[in-house]
């Protein structure tokens, strides 16, 4: 692993007032689902919005950011990520609330877990949050969503902290959602949103909460060091049979393989680098568009020096 020069004195002394944790060289490995990566220069826990906002509006310019979440959909280069990593905590940014058929939650709370908050409240329509393994923050940048739902449909509004420590509002619109990404500033991290559900009987909500979870346990490769779902669809096919008509069920590069339960997932088969995964996946790719003409596009964020 290499080591980036530690910058966390400067910061340190030019904002006085910060109460959030700053890191030097912290490896990012263990907050990612794939378990692999490097370190990050700088990584740092704000305590809350606004010792975000603090930070950035004191944060040089010429200081890269980037933002992590729960590390599901996620592969961090080896070389790991030079300037600034900021990772929203569950204690500064996790909280949910229902009232009426609105639940708010911040973005660092679990979708899961915001299904559940609906679910208590019987706000149906967040079922679909259920089965997606990251957090509020990821599916808002890219339009989550799983078993017929996405975050498009659901929310109301979110709140975001800009690079110069401004806050801006976010309607639905103003999110210019597309399939599996947002159009909003990528300089924006979000810290909450709202969304709107329907109330229904609480045996309606669970009914669709349980076809979630049987769908991921029968279907996915959950118990292993995975990224989700690796490849956007494109239009009118399916990319997991697009990736096993181009024979890559079960294809192994280094420590990285294509899940022989669904061929849409790339697991850690245990000793797997970044770099092994990355290939794998680019290795897929190829043969799909070898075999069907067709160019899959990365579902998985890909960040960090090779």
């Amino acid at each position: 692993m290499i080591g980036f020069p530690d910058i966390t004195p400067d910061l340190k002394a030019a904002m006085p007032a910060l109460r959030g944790r700053l890191l030097a060289n912290e490896s990012l490995a263990p907050l990612t689902w794939f378990r692999v990566g490097g370190p990050a220069q700088v990584l740092f826990t704000p305590a809350d919005e606004d010792d975000l906002a603090y930070f950035l509006s004191k944060l040089p310019v010429d200081i890269a950011v980037t933002v992590v979440g729960v590390g599901s959909n996620l592969i961090v280069r080896d070389g790991g990520i030079e300037g600034v990593v900021i990772r929203l905590s569950p204690r500064g940014f996790g909280a949910t609330t229902a009232s009426a058929d609105i639940v708010t939650a911040g973005t660092a709370a679990l979708d899961k877990r915001v299904a559940e908050t609906a679910a208590a409240a019987n706000i149906s329509g967040l079922e679909f949050y259920f089965g997606i393994p990251g957090s509020i923050g990821g599916a808002l940048r890219m339009n989550a969503g799983a078993n017929g739902g996405e975050t498009k449909d659901v929310l109301i509004a979110a709140i975001g902290i800009g690079r110069d420590g401004t806050k801006h509002v976010f309607d639905n619109a103003g999110m210019t959602f597309v399939y599996r990404n947002s159009g909003v500033d990528p300089s924006i991290i979000f810290t909450s949103a709202t969304f709107r559900g329907v109330i229904a009987g609480p045996s309606v909500i669970r009914a669709k909460m349980d076809d979630v979870q049987n769908h991921r346990e029968t279907a996915q490769p959950i118990r292993e060091k995975t990224g989700g779902s690796t490849f956007k669809n494109p239009p009118g096919h399916s990319a997991w049979k697009l990736v096993d008509a181009a024979g890559c069920r079960g294809l192994r590069v280094g420590g990285a393989q294509v899940s022989e339960m669904h061929c849409n997932f790339l697991i850690n088969t245990g000793d797997a680098t970044a770099t092994d995964i990355e290939t794998l996946g680019d290795t897929v790719r190829a043969r799909v568009q070898a075999q069907s003409g067709i160019d899959l596009h990365w579902e998985i964020k890909r960040i960090g020096v090779r």
